[in-house]
């Protein structure tokens, strides 16, 4: 038995290290179609909808793909603007940060007779990180390309949903098939729900962010407005750093405090108002992921695949969660994903 035990650790592991390997080598094809299938789930509401109202599911899928096309290319296109422009304006703030802190020094009276002044501006080289945005941000045609490539998938997705009962029926016992379809369509019903309600609030909590941000006119208000929709998706860790990084430039962007005080307050309200009262509200009974896990599926995804795999770290952690409690033999990995 102890045998049996170490082969099986032994396979677990020797799995684990193939599919790492194997997500990590095929991140140009999986990535659009794992963002093709959260995509799905958020419009299949809709289609289903077009198809209840007697409309040709071909037609009210490519209506469907047209207008999310429109409106992703819209927001790639606005964020794609502003970040160029957040990555060129960059450098000017290593002037800003040298003033401040040669003030600070100078208003704590701090002397330092034995070494050379330091180069701030030298020491952070932000020259270097303009042009690591710049290199991050990549030719716009890439852009384009994945989205094409994402929207193919979510064609082809789209297209099959209906064919995945007929497929079910006609390869188990009807009373099998039955209790098969029902756990599946629950599953798709809690996963919809989720990312639908997720999706609507982090993007309201965007769009209250750039408002506010371009009232005080924050300078890159609409990097940081598509930045509080994407952390948004993460659970208390992402509300904090969608708050501090605004909070940051403003710091360094006014000659006083105030500014940033009162962003610190405006985001922070709205920020404890939508999670704290508005989401659970709608959301109803929360996944209530565990912290932990949050923070390993980001170190994971974010070591396979970089920030795009900690955009999808938490939803593909909140459905594993979905799938494991609607299914009884995984019901425990569904309770120790869970905070209780």
């Amino acid at each position: 038995m102890q045998g049996n035990k170490v082969v099986a650790a032994a396979l677990i592991i020797l799995v684990i290290f193939v599919v790492g390997a194997f997500l990590q080598q095929a991140k140009p094809v999986l990535f659009p179609f794992f963002l093709a299938v959260f995509l799905s789930f958020i419009l299949s509401p809709i289609l289903d909808f077009l198809t209840r109202k007697k409309i040709p599911r071909a037609v009210s899928i490519i209506f469907i793909i047209l207008i999310s096309f429109f409106i992703i290319y819209l927001l790639g296109l606005l964020f794609y603007s502003s970040g160029k422009t957040f990555a060129s304006e960059f450098p000017k703030y290593g002037q800003k940060i040298s003033s401040i802190l040669a003030s600070i020094q100078e208003q704590l009276k701090l002397t330092f007779p034995k070494l050379e002044t330091v180069d701030w501006v030298g020491q952070l080289d932000i020259n270097k990180i303009g042009a690591f945005i710049l290199s991050s941000l990549g030719p716009f045609f890439s852009f384009i390309a994945l989205l094409f490539l994402i929207f193919i998938f979510l064609i082809f997705i789209l297209a099959g949903r209906g064919n995945v009962k007929t497929k079910i029926e006609r390869s188990f016992s009807k009373e099998r098939s039955s209790k098969i379809i029902d756990v599946i369509q629950k599953i798709d019903k809690q996963i919809q729900r989720y990312l639908a309600i997720k999706t609507i609030v982090s993007f309201v909590t965007g769009v209250l962010a750039t408002i506010v941000l371009m009232i005080f006119g924050v300078d890159f208000a609409i990097v940081f407005g598509f930045f509080t929709f994407i952390l948004n998706y993460i659970p208390n860790i992402g509300s904090i750093i969608a708050t501090a990084l605004p909070l940051t430039v403003a710091v360094f962007q006014f000659e006083t405090l105030w500014p940033a005080f009162w962003i610190l307050v405006i985001l922070g309200s709205i920020q404890m108002t939508i999670g704290n009262f508005i989401e659970p509200r709608v959301m109803g009974e929360g996944l209530g992921l565990s912290t932990l896990v949050v923070l390993f599926f980001l170190f994971f995804w974010g070591w396979l695949w970089g920030i795009p795999g900690m955009i999808l770290a938490v939803p593909t952690a909140a459905t594993i969660k979905i799938v494991c409690d609607n299914i009884p033999p995984l019901s425990f990995v569904g309770e120790l994903m869970s905070k209780g």
